[in-house]
């Protein structure tokens, strides 16, 4: 029962493999800048979180470093 559950858990591509930490950076990173933008029609602020998210894609572009992607390798998401 314990496996059957934690397949369910897990999103698969067409090729029914787990998703890559790509496709989890683009999941995360794309939900936080919806959330964030949506938020900040009751504040403002919240475009603060939307820059932050922005701004660490852009520095992961160049550093090859992201606090996503140490969590997930400890998570065991397959490259």
């Amino acid at each position: 029962m314990n496996s059957l559950k934690v397949t369910m858990l897990k999103p698969m591509n067409k090729l029914n493999r787990p998703w890559s930490q790509y496709q989890w950076i683009s999941l995360v990173a794309g939900s936080m800048v919806l959330i964030s933008l949506s938020l900040s029609l009751i504040n403002t602020n919240w475009l603060f979180l939307t820059a932050f998210v922005g701004l660490n894609l852009f520095q992961s572009a160049f550093t090859k470093w992201c606090p996503l992607i140490m969590l997930l390798r400890k998570l065991g998401v397959r490259e």
